[in-house]
């Protein structure tokens, strides 16, 4: 399960542009919080403290304490707009979540063990297919990476999803049964050695 980031938010009375840039020249991020039955919030959060969890990995996948009033609210990040022009974060939607909501998040895939593949040790390369896959789970159970562990394998391997141990309770949306992550190419120095060696055995 992925951390909970606890964040102190204020709620904003007004929407429209107008109070939008208002906030924003206040040094703080125009946000909204949505779902679960309940009606949008608006809030602003402090665009320093968010730009820094923005630029990390794994953003839209770890669950947020936002804090309005003395009221909690555990929410998921969905969405970021940017500014085009300065990169940095002018909205953000949350939406709220539960221990029974199911939700959709693209899990960052780590890969394990580099030292321990035969391949890598030749000289091959590891080429990353999919360095996210998308899974259903509860929100409460989102993995913090899809491990793939490389022990073993050899050049011209193929890392395919059903060699991949998701926790319990979790499962890919992709519709392609079967689908590659990762391979471990031969490089072209040593591809005439490999071909000798598949050759003989």
């Amino acid at each position: 399960m992925t951390e909970i980031v606890t964040l102190a938010a204020e709620p904003r009375l007004r929407a429209g542009k107008g109070t939008a840039r208002q906030t924003r020249r206040a040094g703080r991020i125009p946000a909204v919080i949505y779902g679960n039955r309940e009606s949008p919030l608006m809030i602003s959060l402090e665009l320093n403290t968010l730009f820094k969890l923005v630029k990390k990995p794994g953003f839209f996948t770890h669950l947020f304490d936002l804090v309005v009033d003395g009221v909690s609210h555990r929410v998921l990040p969905r969405d970021v707009a940017f500014d085009p022009v300065t990169d940095v974060p002018i909205h953000v939607d949350f939406q709220r979540v539960s221990a029974n909501t199911k939700v959709t998040v693209s899990v960052p895939v780590a890969f394990i063990n580099q030292d321990k593949s035969p391949g890598l040790k030749r000289g091959g390369a590891l080429n990353i297919v999919r360095h996210e896959i998308e899974l259903l789970c509860d929100a409460n159970a989102i993995p913090e990476h899809v491990v793939v562990d490389l022990e073993g394998l050899d050049l011209g391997a193929s890392i395919h999803f059903h060699s991949i141990r998701l926790p319990e309770g979790v499962a890919t949306t992709i519709a392609e049964a079967d689908f590659t992550v990762a391979t471990i190419a031969t490089p072209s120095g040593l591809r005439s050695e490999v071909e000798g060696e598949a050759a003989k055995a």
